[in-house]
């Protein structure tokens, strides 16, 4: 069973969502290596100076190994990330309910 992989990063969330438009070939790269490591689902949220990261992954494990790429968090470090404090990382299996859309 797949697993929902949710991510909490402090950062500046005015430069991460400029990045988005500026960035957005890289992004795509980024995404298509993620479906090849297991990604199923992905999408990004913000709120008051952190990013939200919200996918489902075929396992914790695929997640862990792409998540942990330091190409990849350099990455997020040159569009807002603040990578001096841990991301907040949450993983549960998924499971369906009468009340999914």
């Amino acid at each position: 069973m797949s697993v929902i992989v949710t991510v909490k990063v402090p950062g500046d969330t005015g430069v991460f969502t400029k990045s988005l438009e500026d960035r957005a070939e890289e992004y795509r790269k980024i995404a298509e290596s993620a479906k090849e490591h297991g990604a199923l689902h992905h999408r990004f949220g913000v709120g008051n100076g952190y990013i939200l990261i919200d996918d489902e992954w075929e396992s914790a494990q695929e997640f862990e190994s792409f998540f942990s790429d330091p190409q990849l968090r350099d990455f997020m470090g040159t569009v807002g990330a603040d990578l001096t404090a841990a991301p907040q990382i949450t993983v549960g299996e998924r499971i369906d309910s009468p009340d999914s859309f």
